[in-house]
């Protein structure tokens, strides 16, 4: 598995179009605290329960069209999350996995609060919120 910048993350998704970009964080930090543009959005785990999502490789195999020799690409809040989803992905065939490095919103700052140290985020690269499925907003 490889671990790129956010930075290096964005040249390897413009120099390889075939490339999948997931965002594994919970459906609500997905949708309210945002996410990168163009992700995809395939939970590693969510509430209430947090239990590892058992239809998570199956969901990003359909993604892919079972290419397994696809680029997958994975971000989460920090980067612990892909990891761990980036393994099962290694696991179940792909071949070609990387995560991005402090993820979407990076480590923990002197005030105990992320986005002012590192991340996507933080590098000002693109990212955008989704509409709420119930509320419409």
């Amino acid at each position: 598995m490889e671990h790129l910048t956010p930075e290096e993350t964005v040249r390897f998704l413009n120099d390889n179009p075939r490339a999948l970009f997931i965002d594994c964080r919970s459906e609500m930090e997905y949708r309210f605290v945002g996410h990168p543009s163009g992700t995809r959005h395939v939970s590693w785990n969510d509430g209430p329960s947090w239990d590892v999502n058992p239809n998570f490789v199956g969901a990003v195999r359909m993604l892919a069209d079972d290419a397994l020799d696809r680029p997958v690409g994975v971000i989460c809040r920090t980067g612990e999350r892909a990891v761990e989803a980036g393994k099962a992905l290694e696991a179940a065939g792909f071949s070609r996995v990387f995560t991005v490095l402090h993820g979407f919103e990076g480590d923990l700052g002197e005030n105990h609060q992320r986005g002012g140290v590192n991340g996507w985020r933080f590098d000002g690269l693109p990212w955008e919120t989704s509409a709420c499925r119930q509320c419409g907003s």
